[in-house]
């Protein structure tokens, strides 16, 4: 992937300089049943608490200010998205495009609407204030905790991924688990939502492989990523047994194939997007094509 000449978005807040609340849990490390829990969006009040049943860390820190060019990267990244989904919104909704805002930060942040979320919880996306929030050193825990890849675009995928959870809220995807056939499936409804952000990531990758330059290689450590990412594999490195019922996110293979569907294809219209609330699908047995 080459970022040389992507504009760099104006909707990112790097609040990692500067006072420094509590450290809750020492961030991600011996707290992958947090991740498995609040990976990827999910309610980060819920996440916190079960983060700070890990050791507490020291009090209040000054901060230095950072310079390890995250910032940049995620206003590029973020700035790639922009460009992507303003077009599509425009090509398959006739409507303009409302970007996400994007927070990075260190420890803890309040998230504006979705509580005050720990480092454990790994990046995530509150509809509330339309922001991604992500504390960089995620990428270092899951390549070392989880084996995924800490590759450029891999990170990007993780961020294309928090994205697609906003251009979900603002097509009513979100909305739609409110349906009783939908709040039926309780807790397993959410498989349908975190597969299409699987799949609408692939989207932006499919629509940016040109200006970024997107390679085979960069494809296979996204790969690695979402496999990394999936609920067996994650249940299976934090209590050594995999519980099907209790699935949040999708399995290796659902996530890969997900974002594969998305990157060949590019399509995001409202006829392939439903595919993922089709009533005759169990959450669990979704497959690319259905």
């Amino acid at each position: 992937m080459d970022l040389s000449g992507q504009r760099e978005s104006d909707n990112v807040q790097d609040s990692r300089g500067g006072k420094r609340g509590l450290m809750v849990g020492g961030g991600i490390v011996g707290l992958l049943v947090t991740l498995a829990a609040a990976y990827f969006g999910l309610n980060p009040q819920l996440a916190q608490q079960l983060g700070q049943m890990a050791d507490q860390g020291g009090g209040q820190q000054d901060g230095q200010g950072v310079d390890d060019g995250y910032e940049k990267f995620s206003r590029q990244i973020l700035g790639s998205t922009e460009d992507v989904w303003e077009a599509q919104f425009r090509q398959n909704y006739g409507q303009k495009y409302k970007p996400a805002g994007m927070k990075l930060f260190s420890e803890q942040v309040d998230s504006g609407g979705c509580g005050v979320a720990p480092s454990a919880v790994g990046p995530f996306y509150c509809p509330r204030s339309q922001k991604v929030f992500l504390d960089p050193t995620f990428f270092n825990e899951l390549r070392g905790k989880l084996g995924g890849s800490d590759a450029q675009f891999s990170q990007a995928y993780v961020i294309a991924h928090e994205v697609g959870h906003h251009v979900q809220h603002l097509l009513g995807y979100g909305d739609m688990l409110e349906e009783p056939q939908f709040k039926r499936e309780g807790a397993n409804g959410g498989i349908r939502l975190e597969l299409q952000a699987d799949y609408l990531a692939g989207v932006w990758a499919h629509h940016s492989k040109d200006r970024l330059k997107i390679n085979e290689g960069d494809v296979r450590e996204a790969i690695k990523t979402a496999q990394a990412i999936g609920d067996n594999r994650i249940q299976k490195k934090s209590q050594g047994w995999v519980s099907p019922e209790k699935f949040t996110h999708g399995t290796d293979e659902q996530r890969t194939k997900f974002f594969l569907w998305g990157y060949e294809t590019g399509d995001c219209s409202k006829g392939r997007l439903m595919t993922f609330f089709d009533e005759r699908v169990k959450p669990t047995s979704l497959t690319p094509g259905r």
